[in-house]
């Protein structure tokens, strides 16, 4: 997807400007045309000449260099896509603001092609009340942020702050030309993220005639995923198949969207988003407990994970002996969150359930939908290729009290847009 593509990299002063380097070589293997704009403070951590010998093309530094034409303008035209990685506090101010007092900043403020962001500083400027209104202001014009990640950060603090990976930033930009729905789309799409931010068209609907995703700054989202694991002795166990990617993929696709999210995941084998706090459990029980704990709070509840609906009755201390003859489990219903969640539920607040289905799609979603009391629910056929368990897409159909879409197969992370577009609809008809 990035064969050819024209990408203008933006580094600022940050120590994590080394993993630029990393995202430029990532992005020159796959094909792409990179062209290097650093900060002078950028030039503190990693020199032009690197960003020149890995890209193979100039480095910019000066607004008053004369390697490109006027540089600001004439590298804000050639860019398909422009990504700003790190992006620092100050970055991010400057963006919000229309400050253009250097060369990056300029181009940034000419640029007219999509733009990606990569936040990286310490968690306490995260978390600062004007670094999230700069980010919240940016999401709302259609800037896309990959991160920042959770983890140990230069500063020696641990925290959300870390810069996200470079592969992630390569994943996100493929995904960018990959879609149609949030492919390149030049100025015109700018223009209309502008008219959002200024309530006309307004909202989704806005985001989506620009090709834009649409935002949930300020929206709390809970989001669940993976199997459960019900214990017989303490080397066996009851489970299911699933992977934990369709509900990974949304709490990714969440919190680029501007959300803060909470991932409550059963055991699987997949890293934690950027940008996402994760609450491990196991059983349905620690499940249930982890959810109803936080959904209080929470603007949306995404019940993506399988938990079990029956659990062993009793748990046996020690390993249970083959001995040649049979043996009967006697199994308990467990509780059934998504319906607890339906009868807490309070004014404003969104909940997504999930329907695996082998048949009676339509008709079996809508009265889950009314038997749970949620807004949307997610049916698959998990019988259909490309549907199942563990795979890496997904064939659904959108179901709420007025209509049922079918979607294509696609991605889950295209999936995920899909239901996030939803989810942002059904905050918008409130």
């Amino acid at each position: 997807m990035l064969q050819n593509r024209r990408i203008v990299l933006g580094v600022s002063g940050g120590i994590a400007a080394y993993k630029a380097c990393d995202l430029v070589s990532r992005l020159t293997k796959r094909g792409a045309q990179v062209r290097v704009v650093l900060t002078k403070h950028a030039c503190e951590f990693v020199p032009p000449l690197t960003f020149e010998t890995l890209s193979g093309g100039p480095a910019y530094t000066d607004a008053f260099e004369r390697k490109f034409e006027i540089e600001h303008i004439a590298l804000a035209k050639w860019a398909e896509a422009m990504v700003v990685a790190p992006a620092t506090a100050n970055a991010l101010a400057k963006m919000a603001a229309g400050i253009a007092d250097d060369l990056l900043s300029t181009t940034l403020l000419a640029v007219a092609a999509p733009l990606v962001v990569a936040p990286a500083m310490n968690a306490a400027m995260w978390r600062h009340p004007a670094t999230q209104a700069n980010a919240a202001l940016l999401r709302s014009r259609g800037v896309r942020f990959v991160g920042p990640g959770t983890g140990h950060l230069a500063c020696g603090d641990d925290g959300v702050g870390r810069m996200a990976e470079p592969q992630q930033i390569v994943d996100a930009l493929e995904a960018l030309f990959a879609a149609p729905a949030c492919g390149y789309a030049g100025a015109e799409a700018v223009s209309a993220a502008a008219s959002v931010q200024e309530g006309t068209p307004g909202g989704a609907a806005g985001f989506k005639e620009a090709g834009i995703s649409a935002s949930l700054s300020g929206k709390r989202v809970l989001v669940t995923a993976g199997p459960t694991v019900e214990r017989i002795d303490p080397v066996r166990f009851i489970t299911n198949r699933s992977s934990g990617k369709m509900g990974y993929a949304i709490a990714e696709a969440a919190a680029r969207r501007g959300a803060e999210v909470v991932l409550v995941s059963g055991p699987v084998q997949l890293p934690c988003p950027a940008g996402v706090t994760r609450v491990m459990v196991e059983s349905s029980a620690q499940l249930c407990a982890a959810v109803l704990d936080r959904a209080g709070d929470c603007d949306a509840v995404i019940q993506a994970a399988a938990p079990a609906d029956f659990t062993p009755k009793t748990v046996a201390a020690h390993k249970i002996k083959k001995t040649g003859a049979g043996m009967a489990l006697e199994l308990v219903p467990t509780t059934d969150i998504a319906r607890e969640l339906g009868a807490r539920k309070r004014p404003g607040q969104v909940l997504v359930a999930f329907a695996a289905e082998t048949d009676d799609l339509v008709a079996n979603a809508r009265a889950k939908l009314a038997r749970k009391n949620a807004d949307l629910v997610v049916a698959n056929d998990v019988t259909r290729p490309g549907a199942g368990f563990g795979a890496d897409t997904n064939i659904v159909v959108l179901v709420t009290r007025g209509a049922a879409r079918e979607l294509p197969v696609m991605p889950k992370s295209q999936v995920a847009g899909a239901i996030l577009d939803a989810v942002a609809a059904l905050f918008e008809a409130q």
